[in-house]
């Protein structure tokens, strides 16, 4: 099994759209869409990597993130764990802060983005009528 990466993830609303972000050349998996986040450095709590991913990659300090679901998936270069939080309030301006390309995207369009593998399940949970 290849090595266990624990990771969060943001799912940020804003008037019924959630953010979605473009993984830039250069890293891996360049050009999916994904949910902004990033991994969970050693000692930190989840929420903490939140926290610290959302003001490095977009400048904002999310208001009491909420843990929704945790989604393990196997890439062949990598296995991630991720912790998916739900925001709908933030203090700060929006800002890619990394370059990436930035969306508010519709759940029920969500379907036709090439979203990241591991986002998929996530992807189908938020176009449901129960998402959040």
């Amino acid at each position: 099994m290849p090595p266990l990466i624990d990771v969060v993830a943001a799912i940020i609303w804003q008037d019924g759209r959630f953010l979605a972000a473009r993984r830039p050349e250069g890293k891996p998996m360049a050009g999916y869409w994904e949910f902004p986040g990033g991994k969970i450095d050693t000692g930190e709590s989840a929420e903490q990597a939140l926290v610290r991913e959302l003001d490095e990659e977009l400048g904002i300090v999310p208001r009491a993130p909420a843990l929704w679901r945790e989604v393990f998936h196997e890439y062949e270069h990598a296995a991630v764990r991720l912790y998916f939080f739900q925001i709908h309030a933030f203090d700060g301006c929006l800002t890619a802060r990394e370059g990436q390309d930035m969306a508010w995207v519709a759940p029920e369009e969500a379907g036709r983005w090439p979203f990241l593998p591991a986002d998929l399940t996530i992807v189908a949970a938020l176009s449901a009528p129960d998402n959040a």
